[in-house]
């Protein structure tokens, strides 16, 4: 509906622009018509000519009043319209925190909490009773075969000791590459 009012007041402010551009070139006539009365020595008619003209600037400066009013109403309106969309995005952000508060309640959060510490707790304990139970020869033991797992991981093949061959590389035809990659892939 506010869409629909403001649109009206738009309307409205054109339709006196309109008038007003109407009133300004009778004033330029009446003007020149009054120039004309003088010359044919008709000062009277002019004089009455001259007030018919100041009472249309008085309603020319009335209009663009009124312009100027229609104008402030509008932005009004548009800017109380961007207000009112904000104030929606606020309710909404609400209604979603007060939803997700609900499904994650503090006591919840404490629990989970409470739990995890009650786990790393637990662990802690099983990883000293695990320590205690070994004796300094079980950790020697532990130790070496870690190092012998290491050292597997660590042979590697013997390098040569001699030179490598130079390679040239081969000249294929540019046909031949397209085959060589469809026999790649058909294999």
């Amino acid at each position: 509906m506010a869409k629909f009012e403001r649109n009206q007041l738009k309307q409205q402010r054109d339709k006196l622009k309109q008038y007003q551009k109407r009133i300004t070139q009778q004033l330029e006539r009446e003007r020149e018509i009054a120039r004309q009365l003088l010359r044919d020595g008709k000062k009277e008619r002019a004089k009455l000519l001259l007030k018919k003209k100041r009472y249309r600037e008085q309603l020319l400066d009335k209009t663009e009043n009124q312009i100027t009013s229609l104008e402030t109403m509008v932005q009004s309106i548009e800017f109380t319209q961007i207000e009112m969309k904000v104030v929606e995005g606020l309710q909404i952000g609400n209604e979603c925190l007060k939803k997700m508060h609900q499904v994650m309640s503090i006591e919840e959060v404490e629990r989970i909490l409470e739990e995890t510490q009650e786990a790393v707790e637990y662990q802690r304990q099983i990883d000293e009773l695990l320590a205690r139970s070994f004796t300094q020869e079980d950790e020697e033991a532990i130790l070496e075969e870690l190092n012998a797992i290491t050292q597997e991981q660590i042979e590697l093949p013997e390098v040569p000791s001699e030179p490598l061959p130079e390679k040239k590389p081969e000249k294929v035809p540019r046909e031949a590459k397209p085959r060589q990659v469809e026999l790649v892939a058909a294999s």
